[in-house]
Parts: C-alpha cells; structure tokens; sequence
C-alpha cells in the first residue's frame, strides 16, 4: 500500500513538472494582451523591402522528386503586406534588401510577415516558421537566437496548429497581417555585422520534421515541430513583407527631438510620468499600441505637457503628435 502511494506521488510531480514545463511562456497572439505582433498598417513601419532574391526549397525535402515550391515570385515578397506570397519550399531561402540600412535603437527594429492562419477549430494557429538573419556586407550572416516549446515527440501534420506563445525570434510566429519582430540589439556582440548599418535580411524556412535526418533545430539544439510535410506548391515559409521601424534616411518614427518637439523621459517606468515638449498650443496627442489601436487621446493644451503612465502596461507604444505646424510620430517605451 505505501508503495502505491509513493508511486502515485511520483507520477503527480513527474506530470506537474511536464506541465510547468510545456507551458507557454514567450509573447502570446496578436491583439492579446503582451503581444509582440505588429499589423502591417501601423504607423511604425517607414520602409518596407524593395528587392527580394528567392532560392527555393523542395516541396518535401525527404522526396526530392516531387520538386521545388513554386507558389508566388520574388516581387511578392517586397512592398507592404498584401497576402501576395512567395513560398520558399523545404529549407529555401529568401534575402530581401531596401533603400535604406536598418539601424538599431529603442525596442523593434524589423518586422517579418508570414500568411499563417487561426485554426477556429482549437483558437490555435496554422504557422509555418522561419529563421531569420541579417547582414551589413551581405556575405557575412548572423542568425537571431531562434527558440521552439513546441512538442517535438509527435509530428504535426500538414493541418497542425500551434500555441506561438511557445516560438521567440522565429519568423512567421504570427498570423497574416500581423509582422513577428526583431531586435538588433540581440546581436550587438555579433562578430561581423554591424547591427547600426544592416543592409540584408535573409529568411531560412524551417524544416519542420521531427525527424532528425531531415528537420532543423532551434538554438538549444532542439528539433522545431511545424506542419510538415506540406507537398504543395505552396509549401514552407511563405513570405508577405519585411518591414522597417528603424530606417537611415527614411522619414517616420523619431526617438529624439525632431522640428523643436521631443518626448521625455523615454523610457518611462510604469507609473511614472512623461512630458512632451511642443512647438504650438494647439492640436492633438494620440497614443497608439503596436496593433495600431489607438489607446488614448489628448488636446494639447501648452508648450509642454506631462502625461501620466500609470495605466500602461510595460512594452513600445506609438505617439502621434499634430500641430498646426508640425506633425512627429515617436515611439514611447514604457518599462
């Protein structure tokens, strides 16, 4: 008897500490609260890719024959989001290059798209995956630190859904419309590059078998369990937009005083204050989150004033700030 119970204690932790651990832990769907997730018409976004070079993939890597994904071209994979793709097959490729080097600075600095889909069947996500790497000289590649949760003991199918809340740093980790972002300062002690003048972003799509001759591996060493195979002409990663937050030479998003107008101090902590230094006394201060919903509204009412983020959860927001002689978007980081 005493050692059925101890059995049974052993098999109550053993399976409290399998669900601990397989639990979610890394920013969850879009429009939830903690996203990550960027929609493509934010106002964030100054730039988007403008040349793309695609090197496809077979449509099952583990049967060659079949041949090489040819869903899409490469111009689908410049410009704005449109859920025009191109798909990159088993293990292809796609580099994409832009009118201006992408530089680091306060949170996001890039953002990919992908055309995955919610399952209505478990609120899970259909997601094909992609690492994602970048390059100042265009020979020398450095990989974000990809990382997957996702089971690794049974195969998802061509059909299988996933939780993104256990992806970090791997493309497509959000549905269409909505961009997975990057930041360089991840890679600021990467040799080689020069995360302040990054000229090329190239996406890997993820081989998605949990079988080991053929699937790839996160940066624990980790197989990465996506919906795999997908022997269509539409198989792999396929690639929407790549678009850029923090742009050399392109007009959008300011961090530091623009036209007389600044916001300080940023980053705030939460619960704090920030002011914004104006150039008129008239006009608006909108505030938006990274969906591009507008959380709160102000009319300027002086040459400086002083908003308070005590209702603000920790992560980036948009301000917009119109006057009768200016106009400045800006990003507030609240920590």
């Amino acid at each position: 008897m005493r050692c059925t119970k101890l059995k049974t204690f052993v098999t109550i932790v053993v399976l409290l500490c399998l669900y601990s651990t397989a639990g979610a832990q890394f920013a969850p769907a879009a429009n939830e609260e903690g996203t990550s997730a960027i929609a493509g018409a934010s106002p964030l976004f100054v730039e988007w890719a403008s040349v793309c070079v695609v090197q496809r993939g077979p449509m099952n890597i583990a049967n060659p024959g079949l041949g090489l994904a040819t869903a899409g071209d490469s111009t689908d994979g410049i410009g704005p989001p449109d859920f025009a793709i191109v798909s990159l097959g088993d293990g292809g490729t796609a580099t994409v290059t832009f009118n201006h080097s992408i530089y680091n600075d306060i949170g996001f600095d890039f953002a990919v798209f992908e055309n995955g889909f919610i399952n209505a069947s478990n609120d899970l996500a259909f997601l094909e995956l992609g690492f994602v790497e970048v390059s100042t000289d265009g020979i020398r590649y450095v990989r974000f630190p990809a990382t997957s949760e996702v089971q690794d003991t049974q195969q998802l199918g061509n059909n299988g859904s996933i939780n993104c809340s256990q992806l970090n740093n791997l493309a497509g980790k959000y549905v269409a419309g909505y961009g997975t972002p990057f930041d360089l300062q991840e890679l600021v002690d990467s040799p080689g590059i020069d995360v302040n003048n990054i000229n090329y972003v190239r996406i890997v799509d993820v081989v998605g078998s949990i079988d080991s001759a053929y699937g790839t591996r996160d940066h624990n060493g980790r197989l990465i369990n996506d919906p795999w195979p997908t022997p269509f002409a539409s198989c792999g990663f396929d690639l929407d937009a790549v678009g850029v937050i923090n742009s050399k030479g392109a007009l959008g998003i300011k961090n530091v005083t623009d036209n007389g107008m600044s916001l300080y101090p940023n980053p705030v902590h939460q619960g704090g204050n920030f002011n914004i230094q104006l150039t008129a006394d008239t006009g608006s201060i909108k505030l938006f989150n990274l969906s591009g919903q507008l959380i709160n509204q102000w009319p300027v009412t002086g040459d400086v004033q002083t908003i308070s983020a005590a209702t603000l959860s920790r992560g980036v927001y948009i301000i917009t700030i119109e006057t009768a002689v200016n106009h400045l978007n800006t990003k507030l980081v609240v920590e």
